[in-house]
């Protein structure tokens, strides 16, 4: 594979995380526009491919994830928000902690602080008055590296910001907004009228993700992630959850002890890749996270670059048509060059 190409927006820079503040004080969040733009730097100077914007594929590829409620009040909530208060401000939650319960019932148009309870399992995610737009646009990249592959590209990358893999069909978390990688899949699935397979790399198990697809026989996901009884989110992401319905066996776990190195990690996903590879896929979205490098801000794991190259070169030994998706990643010193490390593996072996 002669070149590969990145698919970014400057569109995220209006989910400004770093300049936020509440009553008067910085609300610190390690989720920031300079990660997008480390990548970006790392991707240019190494003269990895092209780097192009993305196409507008409108609405319907949202909606075929996410319910129309919820992607109305993510359009709609600071505006909501300045209307109940009466001044406008980030949209956070009431609540304190992760919680997977909820009404049972959608709270009326008139309760506002209900209705935005409602909407998100998470207690410390901000909506921000460009939130939606960088999400939007997020999304976008995404299905557009879906375009490329569709194109005969063997892998395309969607450098994709705010995150996604938390985002359930009608709850945000976890900095995650819309399901960029579940998006993805959808779209992949009804071009090629085949089954897609999503493999998430991220230290956090994507929740969201599994939950879109955890009845769906025609989309596999399999997460290596932190073990959720220690780890964010908590809730999800335990080895037993296994699908249901006729998705039941389509969905595979497999929770990590902290501090896992590269060649415990790389054991754990030869496991993954031969589940993918029994399940013949189509077509591969992988939700790359960042987030499991040693040092990472958030993350207790301790991948080195040699590991993330290590990845690279085994998702590109599937052979599959593949879509990369930015996720987590969060140490802003060493972003870039683990992002590189599995991209240029991707280059070398497609």
């Amino acid at each position: 594979m002669e070149r590969l190409h990145t698919i970014y927006t400057e569109h995220h820079h209006h989910h400004a995380t770093d300049a936020v503040t509440l009553n008067g004080e910085p609300l610190l969040c390690k989720e920031v526009p300079a990660r997008a733009e480390v990548v970006l730097a790392a991707i240019r100077a190494a003269d990895l491919g092209p780097v192009v914007p993305p196409t507008d594929h409108g609405f319907p590829p949202l909606l075929a994830v996410h319910t129309v409620d919820y992607v109305e009040f993510l359009w709609t909530a600071t505006m909501r928000h300045e209307a109940y208060y009466g001044k406008p401000g980030p949209v956070m939650a009431g609540r304190d902690a992760v919680t997977n319960k909820r009404a049972a019932q959608r709270p009326p148009e008139t309760d506002f602080p209900a209705l935005r309870d409602y909407y998100t399992f998470d207690y410390e995610e901000t909506i921000l008055a460009g939130t939606w737009d960088a999400a939007y646009w997020a999304a976008q990249c995404a299905l557009t590296a879906a375009d490329c592959v569709l194109q005969g590209q063997p892998a395309a990358y969607a450098l994709c910001r705010p995150p996604g893999h938390h985002a359930t069909a009608d709850q945000y978390g976890g900095f995650c907004y819309l399901n960029n990688a579940a998006i993805a899949a959808r779209y992949l699935g009804t071009q090629t009228k085949k089954p897609v397979a999503i493999l998430d790399v991220d230290y956090h198990h994507g929740n969201g993700t599994q939950s879109i697809f955890y009845a769906d026989p025609s989309v596999l996901y399999c997460s290596l992630h932190a073990d959720p009884a220690l780890e964010y989110p908590h809730f999800w992401g335990y080895a037993a959850e296994r699908g249901a319905g006729a998705g039941l066996g389509t969905n595979h776990n497999f929770p990590l002890p902290l501090y896992v190195d590269d060649a415990g990690y790389l054991a754990v996903l030869d496991e993954a890749l031969s589940v993918i590879r029994a399940f013949k896929p189509g077509s591969l979205v992988v939700s790359l996270g960042l987030d499991t490098a040693e040092g990472d801000l958030i993350g207790d794991f301790c991948l080195t670059p040699a590991g993330f190259h290590a990845i690279g070169q085994r998702i590109a030994a599937l052979h599959l048509p593949t879509v990369l998706v930015q996720e987590g990643g969060y140490n802003l010193d060493t972003l870039g060059q683990n992002a590189l490390a599995v991209l240029t593996a991707i280059k070398q072996e497609t």
